[in-house]
């Protein structure tokens, strides 16, 4: 098929905070990122697809010409920096060390997974120390723990009896904590080399690397510098640097980082009661909640991947960043693995494939809204057709909604409160009005606008209405990100006695729908967090009946502790490309507050008493246009023959069986599937060769013979022919391969040449 420009001194009125900095400063959405925590939503520093230099120089000054003059950073300021935080840091670890000293040295007991029990010391044993009584490799090995369900730092004090867990770099608690980590390793790198102003540096939420944003005044980035970069990072993994942590006040933590106006909005607006901590490894002292591995040696091959622009809190009125995404591993091997996997996955990638097979495209006029072409809009429409049969056999009731509606809504839902920068939002006769970005709040409406029975239920409501919402322009990512979209969108309505029965029903949509795309997935169940809305007896019901579904559901599963949304416990379903990528498609959470905040309630058995609903959020696909993203990426352009815009193509050997080739596709369109014909003047075997590159599954091959007598050769996207005496048994076969086409893999062109070569016998 188919520069490094100068690096200024900063001015000092961007170094010290101001008198009262709050006033300049812009409050944090609650989808905005949590820097405290560093693992951050890549959408809120948006970059510029492959852009290092922003193309509009004009409008802002710190864009500069990636082709300008090398000039060296002001070393001496940045060491007088570096030292200054880091005599501060210490002096405040001291302080910190003798005070656990004079309270601690009590036993505690620490229990393990297996159940046993091992004694260490308060505030002076570490999960280190209790890994070395069970091995030595046991304790080497050990990136990160987790005390007491909260992650913990391998060279932390114990600060009581508690349970205790250990991750190696093969769990995804040690891998985020891993990446994490080779975040700071980069951003140590980056300030050293660049004297640059640091923002976040978070492990990516897509699974793999991390990425460290930076003001670097007029500098802008590219591969070119990607060496020098990897060099410090490798300078800082051979020093073996320990990751040390201190907790500050908020004062100490403005004077810490005086010199950084980005930290200084961040620690502004954390929340009063916020514990706030610092981490140093090697020059490096950063604003960060952790936790981290025991130091930089553990990092044994990393590297840079990529440099782009983004904005400051993905706010294009906000100062212009630069993004380093770097990748790391325990060893060389499995590094050049991934870069192997990476190579491989950029010749799939949906925007080349999408466009080669002219399938969609994008113009600057409506971004982020994509043109979905003929051959795309099959697809299209094969995917939600796909869902709405089993739609039919599973109970849902599909149904439409307003895709704008006033303010009040949004109000009453909460969006307009947390959600409302993510919104298109206008004016309409002196009123506001917003254009959707999820159904709930419709749907919601739809079964308060009546009296419900307990008898109605459970209510299941799907809809594919279109979605609007407001992405930076630098977040825009092809068809994984965009502004307007559909989702396989259904809300379920039930009694609490229905939840573990509607759960166990959605997981097997989705695994039968999976099992169709070729997909393997993986399962997470998220508990009550600490900020939760309901009564904690529901909530201990409802995550009862997620587990009670989870474990008949039959496979492996995995739990995480308080990280439930605070309106209700919910279940993460991961999906795995060929590629061996993760994705998250599917969605499955209980909502306890929607119903509340709409006062939904229906009449329950005993008529004179109203219960209120509980909401069950799912979708199987997720985003259309996502899932049509990934699957082309996935079947890496060869689709399925049920999925196929191009399922088969009639290729006439001359200009005299023209006829006969366009009666033959006809016949074939009349019996439902997509057919072509290539009149072309182009002898037959460029013609093969074209529909092969073009991905058509079947290609019909007629002359003046089969013209005569109406026969056909018939060639699969394999290198097998078959000759077919009369056409019926050609659209018999067609009919005989759709029902076994969801079983195939993407690419088992062998496999459904044995189907065809079954009914060929037959007939």
């Amino acid at each position: 098929m188919l520069s490094l420009a100068r690096v200024l001194r900063f001015p000092l009125s961007l170094m010290k905070p101001a008198a009262d900095s709050s006033s300049l400063l812009k409050p944090i959405s609650s989808l905005s990122i949590d820097n405290m925590g560093d693992k951050a939503p890549e959408s809120k520093a948006p970059e510029s697809s492959k852009v290092n230099v922003p193309k509009d120089k004009k409008k802002s000054k710190d864009k500069s010409n990636s082709n300008s003059v090398v000039i060296p950073k002001d070393q001496a300021y940045l060491d007088s920096i570096t030292e200054k935080r880091i005599q501060y840091f210490d002096s405040i670890k001291l302080e910190q060390i003798k005070e656990r000293e004079r309270i601690g040295g009590e036993l505690i007991k620490v229990t393990l997974p297996d159940g046993n029990v091992k004694e260490g010391k308060k505030w002076i044993s570490t999960p280190f120390d209790i890994a070395m009584m069970i091995t030595t490799k046991l304790a080497t090995n050990s990136l990160i723990s987790e005390v007491n369900g909260s992650l913990w730092d391998m060279n932390r004090p114990l600060e009581g009896d508690c349970t205790l867990k250990l991750f190696a770099f093969d769990t995804d608690e040690g891998r985020d904590t891993f990446w994490h980590s080779s975040a700071h390793i980069l951003g140590e790198a980056l300030e050293r080399q660049y004297g640059c102003k640091l923002c976040i540096g978070p492990c990516t939420t897509r699974g793999e690397g991390f990425y460290y944003d930076a003001y670097y005044g007029d500098l802008g980035l590219s591969e070119e510098h990607f060496e020098s970069i990897k060099q410090a990072a490798k300078k800082a993994v051979a020093e073996k640097q320990p990751f040390e942590r201190i907790e500050v006040t908020r004062q100490q933590a403005l004077e810490l980082f005086a010199e950084n106006n980005f930290k200084i909005e961040i620690i502004n607006e954390l929340p009063e009661d916020k514990t706030i901590t610092v981490y140093r490894c090697g020059p490096l002292v950063d604003l960060c909640r952790g936790p981290h591995i025991p130091n930089t040696s553990f990092v044994k091959a990393i590297t840079c991947l990529k440099a782009s622009s983004a904005y400051w809190r993905g706010k294009k009125d906000r100062e212009s960043l630069q993004r380093v995404y770097g990748i790391s591993y325990p060893d060389e091997k499995r590094l050049k693995e991934y870069l192997t996997k990476l190579e491989e996955a950029k010749k799939y990638d949906h925007r080349i494939l999408g466009a080669n097979q002219q399938l969609f495209f994008c113009h600057q006029l409506s971004p982020g809204s994509w043109f979905f072409l003929p051959y795309g809009t099959r697809i299209y429409n094969k995917l939600v057709d796909f869902i709405k049969v089993q739609y039919r056999e599973r109970g849902y009731e599909e149904v439409v909604t307003p895709n704008m509606y006033n303010m009040q809504l949004w109000e009453t839902s909460g969006h307009a409160a947390n959600y409302k920068e993510n919104m298109f939002v206008f004016e309409i006769e002196k009123q506001e009005f917003g254009l959707k970005p999820m159904n709930c709040p419709g749907h919601c409406l739809m079964f308060d606008h009546r009296v419900r029975s307990y008898r109605e239920l459970p209510l299941r409501l799907a809809d594919f209405g279109v979605l609007h919402r407001n992405e930076a322009s630098g977040a825009l990512t092809g068809l994984t990100r965009v502004r307007r979209f559909q989702q396989d969108d259904a809300h379920i309505f039930c009694r609490e006695s229905q939840i573990k029965d509607e759960v166990t029903s959605v997981l097997e949509f989705i695994r039968y729908a999976y099992d169709v795309f070729g997909f393997t997935f993986e399962l997470e169940l998220s508990t009550r967090p600490e900020k939760y809305l309901g009564e904690i007896e529901t909530w201990d019901k409802a995550e009862g009946a997620l587990t009670e579904a989870l474990n008949e559901f039959g496979r492996p599963w995995k739990i995480n502790e308080g990280d439930g949304a605070f309106y209700g416990p919910k279940i993460d379903i991961s999906v795995f490309d060929a590629l061996k990528r993760k994705f998250q498609c599917a969605t499955l959470q209980l909502d306890f507050q929607l119903p509340s905040r709409f006062n939904l309630s229906y009449s329950a058995e005993d008529e004179a008493k109203r219960e209120q609903p509980v909401m069950i959020h799912r979708a199987i696909l997720g985003s259309v246009e996502r899932m049509l993203a990934i699957l082309l990426e996935h079947y890496k352009g060869k689709w399925p023959f049920w999925l196929s815009p191009r399922q088969a193509i009639v290729c006439p050997i001359s200009e005299k069986s023209t006829p006969y080739a366009l009666k033959l596709q006809e016949q074939i369109h009349k019996a439902g599937y997509y057919v072509d014909v290539d009149i072309t003047d182009r002898k037959i075997d460029k013609k093969i060769r074209e529909a092969q590159l073009a991905q058509y599954n079947y290609m019909l091959v007629v002359g003046e013979e089969e013209a005569s007598n109406g026969t056909m050769w018939t060639k699969l996207s394999s290198q097998m022919f078959f000759f077919f005496k009369q056409n019926m048994v050609l659209l018999i076969s067609l009919k005989v391969i759709l029902p076994f086409s969801h079983s195939l893999t993407p690419c088992s062109n062998f496999g459904a040449s044995w189907v065809w070569l079954v009914v060929f016998r037959e007939n």
